[in-house]
């Protein structure tokens, strides 16, 4: 707690501080407004009251209104009643009268809840009969969480009080200027866009019922220029896996904010007397270093996490390019036969094992294993899977259902849309009211038999369409906006499959990228990056998205080699390349394969054991190559600097002659590093790779000498990639 200001109300003082992994926040908690952040950024040092007080981000939130008695102040909850002219903390309304709220604060605690600085405080508007609480969290990592809740205290008579919007909203200095976020489209994920923050709000919102493959992921806002390893960044995250709302805005007095909140439909949110509402985590990020230094303290924080795997990510076969909706034992025993021999860990059957599903127009929702397919149940292929040393998987789409199934025939009043009429399919599909009592109980007992009968170690969770007319049809809300619900109740049923199988790992799968957020992560171990596994596509896809999350949990798999989704075709040592970085497995038809292709495999998941300690567990770097177009350098770098694996990627040709030198990032400086080449299965080295190799593996240089000098390296050609390896020399390899 920082020194006490006289200019306090009674026994609250005026300034605390949460202080974390080198990141300081500073807040007003004086009164009579809410708690307001009035700097938040690298640390300072300790600081008297007076000091504080004059912090420059303070000056900034509270310029501008000359003529105001008490200027307005950017708040944990800002308001247009106490004059604030920007995005407001909380809009609502009571029986349809305006209500602008103005909370007066009452309480404001500091504490330590499991390593984490916590701030808890309270404020109440007995006009508008409200009273908001929060919870501002500084992890070890760094990462700045918030919540609220807001509860009605209205008189028992009183009309419910309707919630339009209650988003987080941090504040951002004068001098960051930059926009930048990610969007995209369905095979096409994790696209970065960049703009100037001018005075006006940036809005990105996703009305899809799910995060969507044009989620934002992380909204960041910094210094003009900023980059991956520069620059002052700060970013936002929303956990949450419905309708989403992320903006950056800076009003006429330079004053400037992030946030992030739910999209609210009307009626979504009605709170009678007593009633209260949650609002999902905000997750924000500093950091001085540029976009990977945000990067660093997510995913340390998600490898805190109690449910982030503990064990060796195992690798995978996924068996939907093989085979799709043709499945029998003959033809998956093969398949499981061949990646025993190669070393796959875990085998997974997608879509088309149960009900009618022999395409994507009928048996949808009807969880019970096809009899015409498999006459004894998937029982003599998941023995003989386990028999060849490796654990099984099953792909379901709970949320989903055919129109044309036992379930939909049976419960038309399961199937989310206004009464009266039916949505527009979508992949012949609509979505099941997982919210509706019966609904969640018939899914949790199919879900909880299945994996329970097979004993299911993985669940490939899909989520193929998004959520149009997103109305109740029946159940005890019926007619009501159901998004808020629809994603409550998938948080619960995946909840209630872990504690019953504790073991269970699912993957948030949504027609490739379309549900990647911290919300459904806190109830699955991975997501599926993209329906893409074109490699030069991967590259950019899995670096967007590892701005967010660590490499472990997102699946990185070699797929055949021409891309069924851009046409493209690549060279087997490049695809095993850009697999190598992320949650590893195979999307293949191995059955396709030729011997030399399968001993390259054979020799990848070698690799693939060798280093995934370190790619599991080490810090992302990405390195700019400037005037370099067309190639990516991106790599992991161990905690310890100890050892460092890159790879280098070119996507085209460059317009100059010459290869700029290799920089590396991420390293210490004054320690000796070996640098290695690493040869990848099927790279088919040429004569002049030979004598590189030769040559590159003798180096000894520093950390200093190869982030800052570099060396002279061999640029592959254009669809081809190397690999390299820094061993630092007192950690011999």
């Amino acid at each position: 707690m920082l020194g006490q200001s006289e200019d306090k109300q009674p026994g609250i003082s005026r300034w605390l501080s949460l202080r974390r992994d080198g990141v300081l926040v500073v807040l007003d908690v004086g009164g009579p407004h809410l708690p307001a952040i009035v700097y938040w950024g690298q640390d300072l040092g300790e600081l008297t009251g007076v000091e504080a007080g004059l912090l420059p981000h303070a000056a900034a939130l509270v310029e501008g209104q000359q003529s105001a008695d008490r200027p307005a102040t950017l708040s944990l909850s800002p308001t247009r009643a106490e004059g604030w002219p920007g995005w407001p903390g909380l809009s609502g309304h009571r029986a349809g009268l305006c209500s602008q709220t103005l909370f007066e604060l009452e309480e404001a605690l500091v504490s330590e809840v499991d390593g984490e600085d916590v701030m808890s405080y309270r404020g109440a508007d007995p006009l508008a009969s409200l009273e908001l609480e929060g919870e501002l969290r500084l992890t070890v990592d760094g990462v700045l969480k918030h919540r609220q809740k807001l509860t009605s205290t209205a008189q028992s008579d009183a009309p419910a009080y309707e919630v339009l919007d209650i988003p987080t909203l941090f504040p951002l200095p004068g001098y960051a200027e930059e926009v930048l976020d990610f969007a995209g489209r369905w095979g096409n994920e994790a696209q970065p866009q960049r703009q100037e923050l001018h005075q006006g709000t940036w809005l990105r919102e996703q009305r899809r019922g799910r995060t969507g493959p044009d989620t934002p992921l992380v909204l960041s806002v910094g210094t003009k220029g900023f980059g991956n390893r520069e620059g002052e960044v700060w970013g936002i995250h929303l956990g949450w896996s419905g309708d989403q709302r992320y903006l950056a805005q800076r009003v006429n007095t330079r004053a400037a904010l992030i946030g992030a909140g739910e999209v609210l439909a009307p009626g979504e949110v009605r709170l009678a007397p007593g009633e209260s509402v949650t609002t999902p985590w905000a997750y924000g990020a500093y950091s001085a270093h540029g976009l990977d230094g945000i990067s660093a303290r997510l995913h340390r924080m998600l490898r805190r996490r109690p449910g982030h795997p503990s064990k060796p990510r195992p690798i995978m076969l996924n068996v939907w390019e093989a085979v799709r909706f043709n499945q029998s034992f003959e033809r998956l025993a093969e398949l499981a036969d061949i990646a025993g021999q190669i070393g796959v860990e875990r085998f997974v059957i997608d879509d088309g094992w149960f009900g009618s599903r022999r395409d994507d127009t009928s048996g949808l929702g009807d969880w019970c294993v096809s009899s015409d397919v498999w006459p004894e149940g998937l029982g003599p292929l998941v023995d003989h899977i386990r028999s060849l040393g490796m654990d099984f998987g099953l792909w379901f789409e709970p949320e989903m259902v055919n129109l044309d199934s036992d379930v939909a025939r049976a419960h038309p009043d399961w199937v989310l849309g206004t009464p009266g009429r039916m949505p527009p399919a979508q992949r012949h599909q609509q979505v099941m009211d997982v919210s509706h009592p019966e609904a969640f109980d018939y899914l949790l007992e199919r879900l909880g038999l299945l994996v329970a009968e097979y004993a299911v170690d993985f669940i490939k969770w899909d989520h193929n369409r998004d959520v149009a007319d997103p109305v109740h049809r029946s159940g005890p809300r019926a007619g009501h906006p159901a998004v808020r619900d629809q994603t409550l109740a998938t948080y619960r049923l995946m909840e209630t499959l872990h504690q019953r199988f504790p073991s269970l790992e699912i993957e948030s799968c949504s027609s490739g990228g379309s549900r990647v957020d911290l919300g459904v992560l806190e109830h699955t171990q991975r997501v599926w990056a993209s329906d893409c596994i074109d490699p030069i596509e991967r590259v950019r896809i899995v670096q967007g998205i590892a701005t967010l999350l660590p490499l472990e949990m997102i699946g990185s798999h070699v797929a055949s080699p021409r891309s069924q989704t851009t046409g493209r075709q690549h060279d087997l040592a490049l695809r095993l390349l850009v697999a190598l970085f992320g949650h590893q497995g195979i999307e293949w038809d191995l059955s396709a394969t030729s011997t030399a292709e399968r001993q390259a495999l054979a020799e990848w998941a070698r690799l693939v054991k060798r280093f995934r300690p370190l790619l599991h567990s080490g810090e992302l770097v990405r390195v700019e190559r400037p005037g370099d177009p067309g190639t990516a350098l991106f790599g992991v770098v161990a905690q310890d600097k100890s050892e460092a694996l890159f790879a280098l990627i070119r996507s085209g040709t460059s317009p100059y002659w010459g290869t700029p030198a290799l920089r590396l990032a991420g390293l210490e400086p004054s320690a000796h590093y070996r640098l290695i080449r690493v040869a990848v299965p099927g790279e088919g080295l040429s004569e002049h790779d030979h004598l590189e190799l030769s040559a590159v593996t003798g180096l000894n240089l520093t950390g200093s000498v190869l982030m800052n000098a570099g060396t002279h390296v061999h640029l592959p050609r254009p669809d081809q990639g190397t690999l390299w390896h820094c061993v630092r020399e007192d950690n011999p390899r």
